[in-house]
């Protein structure tokens, strides 16, 4: 049976998306977890076989090889899903030769990861005919006061990579920018508020410029930091031509997931991911499993592209609790593994 190993295996008030790519892969092939930290829910679940800890993504390059090649000599593991923000550049960097280990990658280029940058999706969007919200890119207090008096609050001031904030006066604005700053650095973004309902897509391009699958739910309720808890499969052919747009026009290869504002018929760019949402088992449970075709894409298989699914589906998320054993949490803390 195929190994393949994802990363992602959090499971809290801010998942990712390891385990429900994991639960989506999980009864065709054998799914190798790899944890940052052994306090990830996912460690303890059945849906992986093994868990390998691995180095945090700021210690580098060496650090990852030397890492995958100790797991592909134990495991022979084929494949790996990266799933989280903070490793991507490494994998899509050194994508070549993490391939050259035997261990196959399905991800966009780096010109590709940067160009859905937050300061630059204002020209992307327009490529794709869609309109993005006023947004200024800044780099100090004093530009965000001046900026701040030409926008109406609440705005929003997002990092370039990750974390946005809503303001609702120039305090919090200046709270949130160095919050995200000493974080993530500059520049920092100061954006328009645009109003509307929230439609995501998610979806998988095969790098030759085919969409080959994509589901766009609605949000209905979240959690207090956005994440999705409860949302609705819908049809909507503006998004899904964004996105079919948006595959051919880049040859975009990997997952990814379009945040889009929706209102009337316009439709507002607001961030474009380069990986799969913690919500990707919904498109499973609607008949496209889009890590699946990721599996086929890597392994060069001919995919029947399925843009089609069933509108009306409900997706419920929930918290639940494992019992086990505090001996497998100190195995994987000294051998790393378990």
């Amino acid at each position: 049976m195929q190994k393949i190993a994802i990363s992602g295996l959090n499971a809290t008030d801010n998942p990712a998306p390891g385990i429900p790519v994991a639960k989506s892969l999980k009864d065709e092939y054998d799914v190798i977890g790899l944890s940052y930290d052994p306090n990830e829910p996912g460690n303890y679940l059945d849906i992986v076989s093994k868990v390998y800890l691995m180095p945090y993504p700021s210690l580098g390059i060496d650090e990852l090889f030397k890492r995958l090649k100790e797991i592909k000599e134990k495991e022979d593991i084929t494949m790996i899903i990266p799933c989280l923000d903070a490793e991507l550049p490494l994998y899509i960097k050194y994508q070549d030769k993490i391939e050259e280990l035997g261990i196959k990658v399905v991800l966009p280029s780096e010109k590709n990861f940067e160009l859905r940058n937050k300061n630059r999706l204002d020209k992307l969007s327009q490529d794709l005919d869609i309109t993005y919200p006023k947004t200024y890119e800044i780099g100090s207090i004093s530009e965000l006061e001046k900026v701040a008096k030409k926008l109406e609050y609440p705005l929003m001031v997002k990092g370039n990579y990750y974390k946005a904030y809503m303001a609702y006066n120039i305090e919090s604005a200046t709270e949130s920018f160095y919050k995200i700053s000493n974080e993530w650095g500059f520049p920092i973004l100061i954006q328009q508020v645009v109003t509307g309902e929230e439609l995501n897509l998610v979806g998988v391009g095969d790098g030759k410029g085919n969409l080959t699958g994509a589901v766009t739910i609605k949000k209905l309720t979240t959690t207090d930091i956005g994440k999705i808890w409860t949302g609705i499969t819908i049809q909507h052919k503006p998004m899904m031509e964004v996105a079919k747009k948006f595959i051919a026009q880049t040859n975009w290869k990997g997952p990814f997931e379009l945040e889009c504002i929706v209102n009337g018929s316009d439709v507002y760019m607001i961030e474009i991911n380069p990986r799969f949402p913690a919500w990707v088992y919904f498109a499973t449970g609607v008949g496209i499993n889009l890590p699946k075709q990721l599996v086929d894409i890597a392994n060069d298989k001919d995919i029947e592209p399925k843009l089609d699914y069933p509108s009306g589906k409900m997706y419920v998320r929930f918290t639940d609790e494992i019992i086990t054993d505090f001996s497998e949490f100190s195995a994987l803390m000294t051998k790393k593994e378990l």
